[in-house]
């Protein structure tokens, strides 16, 4: 039985390679302590024994034993990528001149104007200590220079480790910063002050200030934010464009089209390789001696790679291009271009160079859009057409393909950004067709234009449809019930969902309606999540208890961006004045004192000096004589991590955020020769929390009693 099921997959197991190499990089991903390079050179080794054995097993067990030994090398393959980007991690806080390079300009998630400097130079911090790259938010007077990549800078800021997850399971900054060699993290609210004139040796530093110069272009050409659009769309350069503008565009379900993605390629190579095949075909004499289609697919990949340099190759461009040269490269092979199998390669080859990228929210919603639309009108191309009219056709492909793509990416969007778009359909079949139709061909021809000085009506017309696209954002956005929050998923979610969908889609024969199992297993897991009843900050600075209306926080201001994410995870409005006026009954004088029955527990916003009668004390400044309570300040939580109480039948279950990422090479603890100690200390405080707990207690009333 077992044979008929493989032999009836022959001609499509390539397609399990990605899924294959995907549970590999999770797997080293998901482990709790790093492994040593000795392990990942065994499981490499394993892997090409594996591979060899495989010729000598026969048909029927070939392509199991290939699938374990794909698994192995893309778990071998993600450890030594993580110590290949080791670098230099700031291991306390800084404050002082900073010195470097700028290599990259974005805004930060409170809308300043952020830099990354390589070639770094702190005070009194040996080079050996001092990160490669650190990232530093512009606060306060700035607008003296105008930053510009290879222009060397000084500043005084502040520079910190980049934190852990605001939670247990949440997402890992730490790890996110190690893969970017980013070692420390920070503002400034002085002016930033130029050192040298921009280098001009890399390469890639005149391709920077080239972008940054089309980037001013562009705006000037088209002010406001339908110029910072424009400047983002073709250069990548999204630091003009404002929070209120990204808030817009992410409600109604179009921040898509900000980022350089698929969707900006596909239209870019599209446009380009209609434009070059039309022309062809208009002149008799070349149209029947050269392979029109060809040519144009190299045209198309030409435009292609020169927007990937364009637009700085950022991971999101270099997927798109990655998949954009696949399908071209099928065309001139005589292939099919749109297979799953070009979606299949295109995936081992960003997985191949950045396993990391596994994880990434581009990566997920990316492959899941693309995979479903080859799957969906793979099936449809059997159905005929013909009698339908064209128009019928064309609305009819256009609604189906938003309404599959935002079926397949739903479930990403919700699990990593906490809430999902109601209307997002009706504003994509408005917005993506404008993009397609108006915006993508203006900027085609503006670029072809420009050197003759011409670009000026393309330019303008590029620039009313992205007016209407922004118009459309800000309407859609502002109907009611226009955003739904939704509760974070556990982290099994993601990985069963992934999973069931992809056998459904991959495996042939009946045993595909299996896959059905792990998705159904995996949306009665996410609805079935509960929230943690208390969360209690690394800082100490930030306590939130969930009562039956929502989180309510201690503090209406501090640690803003923990709060935010703890509200978002929620499945709540970020609405941190409403979260601070439930804890109103509760708060006094820089404390806050509830019960969790039977235990009482008491926020000192300060240094804690007596129990108060309370079981629990939680202080957000470290020091002070023994107590007879147990005392959470900022030296117990650092070695925790934010702690996380969950209300169960059998009582309060705790979890230390620190125990749960583990001890990996981004975590500072990682690097200690015995790395289950950080687990251990982590576990520690949880267990005394979780004892403290469960002590009787008398029920305290609130502040209002």
């Amino acid at each position: 039985m077992i044979a008929r099921m493989i032999a009836a997959q022959r001609g499509h197991l390539f397609c399990w390679v990605p899924v294959v190499l995907s549970i590999g990089i999770g797997a080293y991903f998901a482990l709790p302590i790093e492994p040593s390079r000795p392990v990942l050179l065994l499981a490499g080794m394993f892997s090409i024994a594996a591979l060899l054995a495989a010729t000598r097993v026969g048909e029927t067990l070939g392509p199991v034993v290939i699938a374990v030994a794909l698994a192995g090398a893309g778990f071998g393959w993600a450890g030594l990528r993580a110590h290949q980007q080791a670098a230099p991690v700031l291991s306390f806080r800084y404050y002082g001149p900073i010195e470097g390079r700028v290599v990259q300009l974005d805004r930060s998630a409170s809308d300043k104007l952020r830099l990354t400097l390589d070639q770094v130079v702190l005070r009194d911090v040996p080079p050996a200590r001092t990160p490669e790259r650190v990232r530093v938010a512009l606060h306060g007077e700035q607008g003296f220079i105008t930053p510009v990549p290879g222009l060397r800078v000084i500043l005084t800021g502040h520079l910190s480790p980049s934190s852990g997850p605001v939670e247990p399971g949440g997402f890992d900054f730490q790890r996110h910063a190690w893969f970017q060699r980013i070692g420390a993290v920070g503002y400034t609210r002085t002016p930033v002050l130029a050192l040298s004139a921009p280098e001009s040796g890399a390469p890639w530093m005149a391709v920077g200030r080239a972008r940054l110069r089309l980037s001013l272009a562009v705006q000037a050409a088209l002010p406001g934010q339908t110029g910072a659009m424009a400047a983002a769309i073709v250069t990548g350069d999204r630091s003009a464009l404002s929070r209120d503008t990204l808030d817009r565009m992410r409600d109604s379900n179009l921040a898509h089209l900000l980022a350089i993605s698929g969707l900006h390629v596909g239209l870019l190579t599209g446009v380009v390789f209609a434009a070059i095949r039309t022309a062809l075909a208009l002149v008799p004499r070349v149209a029947l001696r050269v392979p029109g289609k060809k040519w144009a697919a190299l045209g198309a990949l030409a435009a292609a790679a020169g927007y990937l340099v364009l637009s700085g190759g950022t991971v999101s461009t270099q997927r798109a291009f990655i998949m954009a040269a696949v399908m071209l490269t099928a065309v001139l092979a005589d292939r099919r271009a749109i297979t799953l199998r070009a979606v299949a390669l295109a995936a081992v080859i960003v997985l191949v160079l950045r396993p990391e990228a596994l994880l990434s929210p581009g990566f997920q919603m990316s492959f899941a859009a693309t995979t479903a639309l080859v799957w969906v009108f793979g099936h449809l191309r059997l159905l005929r057409q013909d009698g339908w009219p064209r128009p019928v056709r064309v609305v009819s492909a256009l609604v189906l393909s938003s309404a599959v793509a935002g079926l397949a990416t739903a479930p990403f969007a919700a699990a990593h950004f906490n809430q999902s778009s109601t209307y997002g359909l009706a504003a994509n079949l408005v917005a993506v067709p404008i993009m397609g139709s108006i915006v993508a061909p203006a900027a085609v021809l503006a670029g072809v234009l420009a050197p003759l000085g011409l670009a000026d009506p393309a330019i303008w017309v590029m620039g009313k449809g992205i007016g209407v696209i922004l118009w459309v954002a800000g309407a859609v956005a502002a109907l009611p019930g226009a955003v739904r929050y939704i509760p974070s998923a556990p982290p099994v979610v993601l990985p069963l969902l992934c999973l069931g969908a992809l056998w459904l889609i991959l495996w042939r024969g009946r045993m595909a309606a299996a896959g059905a199992l792990p998705v159904a297993a995996a949306i009665a897991l996410w609805v079935a999540a509960e929230r943690p009843a208390l969360l209690i900050a690394d800082s100490g600075g930030l306590v939130g208890l969930m009562l039956p209306d929502g989180r309510a926080l201690n503090k209406p201001k501090g640690d803003g961006f923990q709060a935010l994410a703890w509200l978002e995870n929620d499945g709540m409005s970020r609405d941190r004045a409403a979260a601070f006026a439930r804890a109103e009954p509760w708060v006094g004088d820089k404390t806050m004192r509830f019960s969790m029955d039977p235990a009482t527990i008491i926020w000192v916003g300060g240094r804690a000096t007596s129990c108060d009668g309370a079981q629990v004390v939680i202080a957000s400044r470290a020091g002070g004589a023994a107590l007879p309570c147990l005392r959470l300040g900022p030296e117990e939580l650092a070695r925790s991590g934010t702690l996380a109480v969950a209300m169960t039948p059998e009582g309060p279950r705790v979890r230390a955020t620190r125990a749960v990422t583990g001890a990996r090479l981004w975590n500072s603890e990682g690097r200690f020769d015995d790395p289950s100690a950080q687990i251990h200390a982590a576990n520690t405080i949880a267990e005394a929390l979780e004892a403290a707990l469960r002590a009787p207690t008398t029920r305290l009333a609130s502040r209002d009693q």
